[in-house]
């Protein structure tokens, strides 16, 4: 088996500094994945400082080049992380997709069930010559008589409940980002963190799989809970009896939108106070949350009227004053400038790969996690096609000319250079 060497800092920018969060520096991960779920997971390891590889297709993942919700796929989710191309369908290409993936600690893939075998790339085929070898697949569905369906995260939202209790009675509504592929890939890493304990102490890797349909159904689990201890349907989000009386998006002054919410008896007073609502202190269908929130036809009508000519800057100031529960309604775009994540670091310049900001800089959200106060840099920015990859070619025991070799005959793509 090749040795394990360290991988070299790739051409690419790097943000973070030698005391930057790293749990994982020494993991090797060779990912064969794409769109969003396989990604992520790989993503996550990345972040907390593993050494990814991902493998693309010799002409690059297809989401580089997505248009509309989907030009910020590849983007997003795979910063940190090295590239090569190979074509898998090549004798050549699959036998050095091999030698990467032997070299590695995890290994994730996202492809059909069945493909990865067909070319000596499934678990049973790698884990025979590596024991050790923690193998993710990241599926539409665990094994079952839906698992060779082909899934996708609006797929599951519709067959799983999601989609119904999003959207409005009759209209059902995917969630508005890709929460199944995104929470499918962080249940994956998990796997992979707990497989990784465990083989400290018997030596032996684990097939870790999630699905995208498990997923969408532990997203529904309390609303599955919920129809069974009352005994009725559940109502979509739109037309829910919420468990708080005060939790809504109110119109205000000028058209403009706020969220204000009081969820508990003291929250409740001290709105009322903050507001000049004392008058309504003294109702008694107004005394406890749940008398509230049998009132809502009635109290519900009363508040907005009362509300309408504020400004939500007025009552966002007040609510803030008084540690009251508040929301403006933004846009994502609106959170490239957010006080809070610039103050804090949680945005971070990164450079584009593809598209049409190819080579430029935009701002990326960090992984919201921190350690001793630390948040978890970006240490290299999306790889161009191919970058970053010699430095694992060279540690799997592939020299220049046959790296040369290869990537004239069409087998791989590699671009950039160990050096610097």
């Amino acid at each position: 088996m090749p040795s394990r060497q360290p991988r070299s800092p790739s051409l690419h920018a790097a943000q973070a500094t030698t005391t930057a969060p790293a749990p994982l520096s020494g993991i090797r991960v060779v990912e064969f994945t794409h769109m969003v779920m396989g990604p992520m997971a790989g993503l996550v390891l990345a972040d907390l400082g593993a050494d990814v590889l991902k493998i693309e297709p010799v002409e690059g993942d297809r989401t580089r080049h997505l248009l509309g919700a989907g030009i910020g796929f590849f983007p997003l989710f795979n910063r940190n992380k090295a590239s090569l191309g190979i074509d898998l369908k090549h004798p050549e290409g699959a036998a050095v997709a091999r030698r990467l993936a032997l070299s590695a600690d995890v290994v994730i893939e996202n492809f059909k069930p069945g493909a990865l075998e067909k070319l000596g790339l499934g678990f049973e085929a790698l884990a025979a010559e590596n024991p050790r070898l923690i193998y993710v697949s990241c599926k539409g569905f665990l094994p079952g008589p839906y698992e060779h369906r082909t899934a996708l995260d609006e797929v599951v939202q519709m067959m799983g409940g999601l989609a119904y209790m999003t959207g409005r009675p009759g209209d059902p509504l995917r969630a508005g980002s890709s929460v199944n592929d995104i929470m499918g890939g962080m249940w994956a890493a998990i796997g992979v963190l707990a497989a990784l304990r465990e083989r400290e102490t018997t030596g032996r890797g684990r097939l870790v799989t999630s699905a995208l349909f498990e997923n969408n159904i532990w997203l529904v689990a309390q609303h599955m809970l919920q129809a069974q201890i009352t005994d009725r349907a559940v109502d979509p989000m739109p037309n829910r009896i919420s468990p708080w009386a005060i939790y809504d998006v109110f119109t205000v002054a000028d058209g403009e939108q706020i969220f204000l919410s009081a969820v508990s008896d003291a929250q409740w007073q001290t709105f009322c106070r903050a507001l000049g609502f004392e008058d309504l202190l003294d109702v008694p269908e107004y005394a406890t949350n749940n008398d509230r929130v049998r009132a809502r036809p009635v109290l519900m009508p009363l508040l907005r009227e009362r509300l309408a000519k504020r400004s939500a800057r007025e009552l966002a100031a007040l609510c803030e004053a008084h540690g009251l529960p508040y929301a403006p309604i933004r846009a994502p775009h609106e959170l490239v400038e957010d006080p809070h994540l610039t103050a804090t670091g949680g945005l971070v310049p990164m450079r584009v790969s593809d598209g049409p900001k190819a080579g430029q800089t935009v701002k990326t959200a960090l992984a919201p996690l921190a350690f001793d106060g630390e948040r978890l840099p970006l240490r290299t920015d999306p790889p161009y096609l191919g970058e970053g990859a010699i430095d694992w070619l060279e540690a799997s025991g592939i020299d220049a000319a046959s790296r040369a070799r290869l990537q004239t005959g069409g087998v791989i793509a590699i671009a950039g250079s160990s050096a610097g």
